[in-house]
């Protein structure tokens, strides 16, 4: 039994732990848009984090956009040659928090919109001599019923290693981390160093126990004691 306020953290990947809106996924709808919808402007930098934040990516592409099935094929073709091709840079001293949280007896766990081959691309990318992954990671593979912010991977982590929602603690950047939190009783979170919009800022300070404004911040929150 670990000695820390709790005993696994669940983890969104973009924008938490890395750098990559701005550097991978906005650059690659810019891609997207200048091939599909090359007569519509695109949205700025600022309203694609609110797209991500509400209504969500799919319902954005296909419902606004009015994309098709093989439109959306294309559009995901685009998003995994920039995702495969660049890797994200870690904000500092965040892979350094979880060494030290896996060392008091933490459970690490990923749940996120990328895929789980590029999370642990990032993941061994960062620390090649002193090599960090994540216990569990549930990504985009999944069928859209299973995927965040679906119930399930939250449940599959704590089936997998026998905890209750209390024991158990998530930390997101949007709203997908809340809605989890909401239908699995696990607590929310907020990595709140990624990116700083007024919007999405108010809602995720309103639902959640804990604002990290840094990741300091964070890894002291982790490491605290019961």
């Amino acid at each position: 039994m670990s000695n820390l306020r709790y005993r696994a953290i669940i983890l969104d990947h973009d924008d938490t732990a890395v750098n990559s809106t701005a550097t991978i996924h906005y650059p690659a709808h810019l891609k997207v848009m200048s091939v599909l919808r090359p007569h519509v402007t695109p949205v700025t930098l600022e309203e694609w984090f609110l797209k991500n934040f509400h209504p969500g990516i799919v319902p954005y592409l296909t419902e606004e956009l009015g994309m098709t099935a093989e439109e959306m094929a294309v559009e995901y073709r685009i998003w995994r040659e920039f995702t495969s091709r660049t890797i994200p840079q870690f904000y500092p001293g965040f892979v350094e928090a979880l060494h030290e949280y896996r060392a008091c007896g933490g459970i690490v766990a990923v749940i996120s919109h990328s895929e789980k081959d590029i999370i642990e691309r990032d993941y061994r990318s960062r620390t090649p001599e002193h090599p960090f992954l994540p216990d569990i990671v549930f990504g985009w593979d999944y069928r859209e019923e299973k995927r965040k912010p679906s119930a399930f991977p939250v449940r599959e982590v704590l089936k997998t290693f026998d905890l209750r929602a209390e024991h158990m603690l998530i930390i997101d950047d949007l709203k997908p981390g809340v809605i989890m939190g909401k239908v699995t009783g696990v607590p929310v979170a907020t990595a709140g160093w990624g990116h700083s919009i007024p919007q999405i800022e108010q809602y995720m300070r309103a639902h959640s126990l804990a604002y990290f404004e840094t990741v300091r911040e964070f890894r002291e929150y982790i490491l605290a004691a019961p």
